[in-house]
Protein backbone atom coordinates (compact mmCIF):
# COMPACT_ATOMS: atom_id res chain seq x y z
CA UNK A 1 0.00 0.00 0.00
CA UNK A 2 2.81 2.25 0.50
CA UNK A 3 3.93 1.95 -2.76
CA UNK A 4 0.26 2.88 -4.21
CA UNK A 5 0.40 5.65 -1.98
CA UNK A 6 4.01 7.10 -3.02
CA UNK A 7 1.79 7.18 -6.53
CA UNK A 8 -1.14 8.94 -5.61
CA UNK A 9 -0.52 10.87 -2.62
CA UNK A 10 2.12 13.60 -4.77
CA UNK A 11 -0.29 13.37 -7.72
CA UNK A 12 -3.49 14.40 -5.78
CA UNK A 13 -1.47 16.45 -3.90
CA UNK A 14 -0.21 18.57 -6.69
CA UNK A 15 -4.33 19.06 -7.02
CA UNK A 16 -5.18 19.92 -3.88
CA UNK A 17 -2.29 22.25 -3.39
CA UNK A 18 -3.62 23.95 -6.90
CA UNK A 19 -7.35 24.06 -4.97
CA UNK A 20 -6.04 25.38 -1.82
CA UNK A 21 -3.50 28.00 -3.45
CA UNK A 22 -6.72 29.76 -5.57
CA UNK A 23 -8.76 29.70 -2.24
CA UNK A 24 -6.39 31.08 0.29
CA UNK A 25 -4.57 33.86 -2.40
CA UNK A 26 -7.71 34.87 -5.29
CA UNK A 27 -6.56 35.62 -8.19
CA UNK A 28 -8.62 36.64 -11.75
CA UNK A 29 -9.45 33.90 -13.72
CA UNK A 30 -7.71 35.24 -16.22
CA UNK A 31 -4.17 34.86 -14.54
CA UNK A 32 -4.15 30.85 -14.93
CA UNK A 33 -3.67 31.66 -18.98
CA UNK A 34 -0.62 31.59 -19.26
CA UNK A 35 0.59 28.64 -16.75
CA UNK A 36 -2.30 26.79 -19.22
CA UNK A 37 -0.35 27.82 -22.59
CA UNK A 38 2.34 26.69 -20.84
CA UNK A 39 1.16 23.03 -20.17
CA UNK A 40 -0.79 22.98 -23.35
CA UNK A 41 1.48 24.19 -26.10
CA UNK A 42 5.06 24.08 -24.43
CA UNK A 43 5.91 21.77 -21.44
CA UNK A 44 3.38 18.49 -22.53
CA UNK A 45 3.84 18.84 -26.49
CA UNK A 46 7.66 18.43 -25.08
CA UNK A 47 6.62 15.25 -22.94
CA UNK A 48 5.29 13.77 -25.79
CA UNK A 49 7.80 14.35 -28.42
CA UNK A 50 10.75 13.69 -26.25
CA UNK A 51 9.34 9.91 -25.83
CA UNK A 52 7.52 9.27 -28.76
CA UNK A 53 10.83 10.44 -30.81
CA UNK A 54 12.71 7.46 -29.03
CA UNK A 55 10.47 4.95 -29.51
CA UNK A 56 10.42 2.31 -32.54
CA UNK A 57 8.06 3.33 -35.20
CA UNK A 58 6.43 -0.34 -35.48
CA UNK A 59 5.18 0.48 -31.87
CA UNK A 60 3.11 3.21 -32.74
CA UNK A 61 0.80 1.62 -34.87
CA UNK A 62 -1.31 -0.56 -32.77
CA UNK A 63 -4.87 -0.01 -34.61
CA UNK A 64 -6.64 -2.81 -32.99
CA UNK A 65 -5.11 -1.59 -29.43
CA UNK A 66 -6.38 2.32 -30.55
CA UNK A 67 -9.85 0.83 -31.45
CA UNK A 68 -10.55 -0.93 -28.64
CA UNK A 69 -9.71 1.77 -26.34
CA UNK A 70 -11.32 4.79 -27.76
CA UNK A 71 -14.42 1.80 -28.57
CA UNK A 72 -14.89 1.42 -24.84
CA UNK A 73 -14.69 5.44 -24.06
CA UNK A 74 -17.55 5.51 -27.21
CA UNK A 75 -20.03 3.01 -25.94
CA UNK A 76 -20.03 4.73 -22.58
CA UNK A 77 -20.63 7.82 -24.38
CA UNK A 78 -23.53 6.09 -26.34
CA UNK A 79 -25.12 4.90 -22.95
CA UNK A 80 -25.06 7.51 -21.31
CA UNK A 81 -26.49 10.17 -23.89
CA UNK A 82 -29.32 7.21 -25.00
CA UNK A 83 -30.25 6.80 -21.29
CA UNK A 84 -30.63 10.93 -21.31
CA UNK A 85 -32.58 10.95 -24.58
CA UNK A 86 -35.09 8.14 -22.90
CA UNK A 87 -35.19 8.39 -19.58
CA UNK A 88 -34.32 11.66 -18.45
CA UNK A 89 -36.18 13.42 -22.32
CA UNK A 90 -33.05 15.89 -22.22
CA UNK A 91 -32.34 17.35 -25.50
CA UNK A 92 -29.53 16.33 -27.89
CA UNK A 93 -27.11 18.94 -26.86
CA UNK A 94 -27.85 18.38 -22.96
CA UNK A 95 -27.13 14.57 -23.53
CA UNK A 96 -24.13 15.30 -25.67
CA UNK A 97 -22.72 17.49 -22.42
CA UNK A 98 -23.28 14.52 -20.47
CA UNK A 99 -22.25 11.86 -22.45
CA UNK A 100 -19.09 13.37 -22.74
CA UNK A 101 -19.00 14.11 -18.77
CA UNK A 102 -19.52 10.71 -18.40
CA UNK A 103 -16.84 9.47 -21.18
CA UNK A 104 -14.37 12.31 -21.94
CA UNK A 105 -11.37 11.64 -19.10
CA UNK A 106 -8.84 14.04 -18.12
CA UNK A 107 -6.34 11.89 -20.41
CA UNK A 108 -4.46 15.23 -21.04
CA UNK A 109 -3.59 16.78 -17.43
CA UNK A 110 -3.70 13.41 -15.43
CA UNK A 111 -3.03 10.63 -17.35
CA UNK A 112 0.84 11.46 -18.88
CA UNK A 113 1.46 12.29 -15.46
CA UNK A 114 0.25 9.55 -13.66
CA UNK A 115 0.84 6.68 -16.69
CA UNK A 116 4.07 7.39 -16.44
CA UNK A 117 4.63 8.07 -12.76
CA UNK A 118 3.32 4.28 -12.34
CA UNK A 119 4.09 2.60 -15.27
CA UNK A 120 7.50 4.30 -16.23
CA UNK A 121 7.92 6.16 -19.96
CA UNK A 122 6.77 2.10 -21.35
CA UNK A 123 3.93 4.21 -20.70
CA UNK A 124 4.03 6.99 -23.24
CA UNK A 125 3.74 5.61 -26.33
CA UNK A 126 -0.21 4.29 -25.38
CA UNK A 127 -0.73 7.69 -23.51
CA UNK A 128 0.16 9.99 -26.60
CA UNK A 129 -1.50 6.89 -28.72
CA UNK A 130 -5.08 7.26 -26.72
CA UNK A 131 -4.90 11.12 -26.53
CA UNK A 132 -4.42 11.79 -29.91
CA UNK A 133 -7.09 9.40 -31.70
CA UNK A 134 -9.73 9.79 -28.39
CA UNK A 135 -9.35 13.55 -28.69
CA UNK A 136 -9.87 13.49 -32.92
CA UNK A 137 -12.94 12.29 -32.47
CA UNK A 138 -13.97 14.11 -29.34
CA UNK A 139 -13.00 17.20 -31.54
CA UNK A 140 -15.41 16.12 -34.40
CA UNK A 141 -18.61 14.39 -32.10
CA UNK A 142 -18.86 17.25 -29.91
CA UNK A 143 -19.71 20.36 -32.95
CA UNK A 144 -21.17 17.23 -34.95
CA UNK A 145 -23.93 16.76 -31.97
CA UNK A 146 -24.31 20.79 -31.44
CA UNK A 147 -25.21 20.89 -35.38
CA UNK A 148 -27.52 18.50 -35.31
CA UNK A 149 -29.57 20.26 -32.26
CA UNK A 150 -29.81 23.08 -33.65
CA UNK A 151 -27.64 24.87 -31.63
CA UNK A 152 -24.48 25.28 -34.44
CA UNK A 153 -25.25 27.50 -37.07
CA UNK A 154 -22.63 26.85 -39.14
CA UNK A 155 -22.75 25.53 -42.52
CA UNK A 156 -21.60 22.00 -42.51
CA UNK A 157 -18.48 23.03 -44.88
CA UNK A 158 -17.43 25.69 -42.28
CA UNK A 159 -18.23 23.24 -39.78
CA UNK A 160 -16.09 20.65 -40.99
CA UNK A 161 -13.33 22.88 -42.05
CA UNK A 162 -13.34 24.08 -38.04
CA UNK A 163 -13.26 20.52 -36.89
CA UNK A 164 -10.43 19.77 -38.94
CA UNK A 165 -8.41 22.98 -37.99
CA UNK A 166 -8.58 21.75 -34.01
CA UNK A 167 -7.34 18.59 -35.22
CA UNK A 168 -4.81 19.54 -36.99
CA UNK A 169 -3.43 22.21 -34.98
CA UNK A 170 -3.63 21.16 -32.06
CA UNK A 171 -0.54 21.16 -29.95
CA UNK A 172 -0.37 17.41 -28.63
CA UNK A 173 -1.03 15.91 -32.12
CA UNK A 174 1.43 18.22 -33.79
CA UNK A 175 4.18 17.24 -31.32
CA UNK A 176 3.19 13.12 -31.59
CA UNK A 177 2.82 13.78 -34.94
CA UNK A 178 6.81 15.14 -34.89
CA UNK A 179 7.68 12.24 -32.72
CA UNK A 180 6.54 9.87 -34.26
CA UNK A 181 8.79 11.53 -37.77
CA UNK A 182 11.42 11.71 -35.44
CA UNK A 183 11.17 8.11 -35.11
CA UNK A 184 10.57 7.00 -38.64
CA UNK A 185 13.81 8.91 -39.38
CA UNK A 186 15.89 8.18 -36.40
CA UNK A 187 16.38 11.97 -36.24
CA UNK A 188 17.96 12.73 -32.70
CA UNK A 189 18.09 16.50 -31.23
CA UNK A 190 21.16 18.32 -30.41
CA UNK A 191 22.44 17.74 -27.18
CA UNK A 192 21.05 21.48 -26.19
CA UNK A 193 17.91 21.29 -27.88
CA UNK A 194 17.53 17.46 -26.06
CA UNK A 195 18.45 18.99 -22.47
CA UNK A 196 15.60 22.14 -23.24
CA UNK A 197 13.24 19.22 -24.10
CA UNK A 198 13.99 17.20 -20.69
CA UNK A 199 13.48 20.62 -19.05
CA UNK A 200 10.28 21.01 -20.30
CA UNK A 201 8.86 17.77 -20.05
CA UNK A 202 9.84 17.68 -16.29
CA UNK A 203 7.50 20.44 -15.77
CA UNK A 204 3.97 18.80 -17.96
CA UNK A 205 2.87 16.87 -14.61
CA UNK A 206 3.72 19.57 -11.67
CA UNK A 207 2.13 22.74 -13.94
CA UNK A 208 -0.62 20.56 -15.32
CA UNK A 209 -1.51 19.26 -11.77
CA UNK A 210 -1.22 22.82 -10.05
CA UNK A 211 -3.25 24.21 -13.04
CA UNK A 212 -5.66 22.15 -12.88
CA UNK A 213 -6.41 22.27 -9.10
CA UNK A 214 -6.98 26.11 -9.76
CA UNK A 215 -9.27 25.59 -12.08
CA UNK A 216 -11.69 23.79 -9.78
CA UNK A 217 -11.05 26.12 -7.54
CA UNK A 218 -12.05 28.72 -9.74
CA UNK A 219 -15.39 27.08 -10.61
CA UNK A 220 -17.56 27.04 -7.20
CA UNK A 221 -19.93 24.09 -6.58
CA UNK A 222 -23.39 25.92 -7.32
CA UNK A 223 -25.44 22.88 -9.02
CA UNK A 224 -25.34 19.21 -8.80
CA UNK A 225 -26.88 17.04 -11.66
CA UNK A 226 -29.58 14.49 -10.94
CA UNK A 227 -27.45 12.24 -13.39
CA UNK A 228 -24.12 12.76 -11.38
CA UNK A 229 -24.65 9.14 -9.39
CA UNK A 230 -24.83 7.73 -12.78
CA UNK A 231 -22.24 10.00 -14.59
CA UNK A 232 -19.66 9.02 -12.04
CA UNK A 233 -20.25 5.16 -12.02
CA UNK A 234 -19.78 5.18 -15.47
CA UNK A 235 -16.57 7.36 -15.59
CA UNK A 236 -14.83 5.76 -12.87
CA UNK A 237 -16.15 2.36 -12.90
CA UNK A 238 -18.01 0.86 -15.66
CA UNK A 239 -15.30 2.94 -18.02
CA UNK A 240 -11.90 1.51 -16.71
CA UNK A 241 -13.86 -2.34 -16.86
CA UNK A 242 -15.10 -1.83 -20.04
CA UNK A 243 -11.62 -0.63 -21.55
CA UNK A 244 -10.28 -3.69 -19.46
CA UNK A 245 -12.16 -6.80 -21.33
CA UNK A 246 -12.09 -5.36 -24.29
CA UNK A 247 -8.52 -5.06 -25.02
CA UNK A 248 -8.11 -8.12 -23.09
CA UNK A 249 -10.36 -9.79 -25.26
CA UNK A 250 -9.07 -8.23 -29.11
CA UNK A 251 -5.25 -8.84 -28.44
CA UNK A 252 -2.11 -9.82 -26.08
CA UNK A 253 -0.62 -6.14 -25.53
CA UNK A 254 1.90 -5.85 -23.48
CA UNK A 255 0.97 -4.99 -19.26
CA UNK A 256 1.93 -1.58 -19.27
CA UNK A 257 -0.22 -0.57 -22.43
CA UNK A 258 -3.62 -2.66 -20.87
CA UNK A 259 -3.00 -1.00 -17.41
CA UNK A 260 -1.83 2.57 -19.07
CA UNK A 261 -5.21 2.51 -21.18
CA UNK A 262 -6.91 1.33 -17.98
CA UNK A 263 -5.69 3.90 -15.70
CA UNK A 264 -6.73 7.21 -18.77
CA UNK A 265 -9.99 5.73 -18.81
CA UNK A 266 -10.20 5.73 -14.86
CA UNK A 267 -9.58 9.07 -15.08
CA UNK A 268 -12.34 11.44 -13.63
CA UNK A 269 -14.10 14.01 -15.97
CA UNK A 270 -12.05 16.01 -18.52
CA UNK A 271 -11.92 19.81 -18.04
CA UNK A 272 -12.33 20.32 -21.61
CA UNK A 273 -16.11 19.15 -21.34
CA UNK A 274 -17.14 21.93 -18.85
CA UNK A 275 -15.52 24.28 -21.72
CA UNK A 276 -17.26 22.15 -24.31
CA UNK A 277 -20.43 23.35 -22.64
CA UNK A 278 -19.79 27.08 -22.08
CA UNK A 279 -18.69 27.26 -25.56
CA UNK A 280 -22.35 25.91 -26.17
CA UNK A 281 -24.15 27.60 -23.18
CA UNK A 282 -25.63 23.93 -22.53
CA UNK A 283 -25.59 22.31 -18.79
CA UNK A 284 -22.37 24.57 -17.54
CA UNK A 285 -22.87 24.40 -13.57
CA UNK A 286 -23.79 20.43 -13.74
CA UNK A 287 -20.89 19.86 -15.96
CA UNK A 288 -18.53 22.14 -13.66
CA UNK A 289 -20.09 19.58 -10.68
CA UNK A 290 -19.45 17.01 -12.31
CA UNK A 291 -15.50 17.75 -13.01
CA UNK A 292 -15.64 18.56 -9.56
CA UNK A 293 -16.81 15.84 -7.62
CA UNK A 294 -16.10 12.78 -9.84
CA UNK A 295 -12.05 14.27 -9.34
CA UNK A 296 -12.72 14.15 -5.81
CA UNK A 297 -14.25 10.54 -5.87
CA UNK A 298 -11.27 9.78 -7.90
CA UNK A 299 -8.75 9.58 -5.56
CA UNK A 300 -10.46 6.25 -4.03
CA UNK A 301 -11.57 4.76 -7.28
CA UNK A 302 -8.25 5.65 -8.82
CA UNK A 303 -6.05 4.75 -5.70
CA UNK A 304 -7.93 1.61 -5.44
CA UNK A 305 -7.16 0.84 -9.32
CA UNK A 306 -3.65 1.20 -9.06
CA UNK A 307 -3.58 -0.95 -5.75
CA UNK A 308 -5.09 -4.04 -7.93
CA UNK A 309 -2.56 -3.62 -10.60
CA UNK A 310 0.64 -3.38 -8.55
CA UNK A 311 -0.20 -5.86 -5.65
CA UNK A 312 -1.06 -8.55 -9.23
CA UNK A 313 -4.94 -8.96 -8.09
CA UNK A 314 -5.61 -7.43 -11.70
CA UNK A 315 -3.86 -9.78 -14.26
CA UNK A 316 -2.63 -8.24 -17.79
CA UNK A 317 -4.80 -10.35 -19.64
CA UNK A 318 -8.15 -11.17 -18.58
CA UNK A 319 -8.44 -14.12 -21.57
CA UNK A 320 -4.61 -15.69 -21.78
Amino acid sequence: MSQVAGLVLPFFGLIFIGYAVARLKPQPVEALGWMNTFVIYVALPALFFQLLAKTPIERLTEWSYILGAVASTYIVFTIMFAASIAISRSTIAESTIKGLSAAYGNIGYMGPGLALLAFGEEAAVPVALIFCFENMIHFAVAPMMMAISGGERESPGKLALEVVRKIVLHPFIVATAAGVVAAALHLTPPLPVERLLAYLASAAAPCALFAMGVSLALRPLKRVPRELGAIALLKLVVHPILCYVILSWIGNFSPSWVFSAVLLASLPTATNVFVISQQYGVWMERASASVLITTVLSVGTVTALLYAITNGILPADLFP
